[in-house]
């Protein structure tokens, strides 16, 4: 199954913590995070890092464009 990750530019911080828990799905430029590729194979990791996401700027859809990340 392949999963889609969003990163909202207008939302993210910069804190680093999704790339810290998954460094090969996701990067941060000077001011953001964005994936390293936006569609993935499934990976809790990518999930991870949504719950994490202090501003909740990470948004993982599966392959039917269902979100599934953020989890309550």
């Amino acid at each position: 199954m392949t999963w889609h990750l969003d990163v909202a530019s207008d939302r993210c911080i910069g804190s680093g913590m999704c790339a810290g828990a998954a460094p090969d799905l996701f990067a941060l430029d000077t001011d953001h995070a964005h994936p390293v590729r936006a569609d993935i194979p499934d990976d809790e990791r990518a999930l991870e890092a949504s719950d994490i996401c202090p501003m909740l700027a990470i948004t993982v859809r599966d392959a039917e464009g269902k979100e599934i990340g953020p989890r309550e």
